[in-house]
């Protein structure tokens, strides 16, 4: 081999060199990229299962509730309302932002079960009770884990370099799942 077919073939390997290297970083921020946006997309399915399973017992929990306090008509009709608004979101914001409008209606509907101490001793809405609160602590699992997978990948694709690989891919970010200031109070309770 002569000296300008040695200089040849380290020009060649240096260029191949230049080009791979960013070549793999590349395709290991974006496969790291798509991952990520998967794990938000599985961790807000997880979320949405719970809202799901909370949306499903409402109308069981309301109708017990509504037997023994039947003139409290508004807080059924905001309960109602709210659910209905949880159906017909699209988004994820949108979806956010209803659930935490029937959260709240949960909660009025909530207060007005604390003035019926018989509605308290009946074995049915007991148990209604019981799968709503189990239901509510779900959702906060699930929610936190959505939240803590949303961080990680919003952190991802904001650090640079990979915000300029995500911005040309369109990776966005995701929205948490965020508590209304309405419901960062207890409710009281007043007889």
């Amino acid at each position: 081999m002569t000296q300008t077919q040695k200089t040849l073939l380290i020009v060649v390997g240096v260029i191949l060199l230049i080009i791979l290297i960013p070549f793999l970083y590349l395709k290991g921020t974006y496969n790291s990229l798509v991952t990520m946006d998967e794990e938000v997309k599985a961790a807000w399915a997880q979320v949405e299962n719970q809202l799901q399973r909370r949306y499903d017992l409402i109308p069981n929990y309301v109708e017990t509730v509504k037997g023994y306090a039947a003139h409290e008509k508004e807080v059924f009709l905001k309960v109602t309302e709210a659910r209905s608004k949880v159906a017909g979101a699209r988004t994820i914001n949108e979806k956010i932002g209803a659930n935490n409008q029937l959260s709240a209606a949960l909660s009025r509907l909530l207060l007005v079960v604390e003035r019926y101490p018989d509605l308290k001793a009946n074995a049915n809405f007991i148990r209604l009770q019981d799968e709503l609160a189990g239901t509510e602590n779900r959702i906060a699992v699930e929610r936190r884990r959505y939240n803590e997978t949303v961080k990680a990948y919003n952190i991802k694709i904001r650090r640079f370099p990979t915000n300029l690989i995500a911005g040309m891919f369109g990776f966005e970010k995701a929205p948490f799942f965020e508590v209304p200031k309405e419901k960062q109070e207890a409710p009281r309770v007043k007889f």
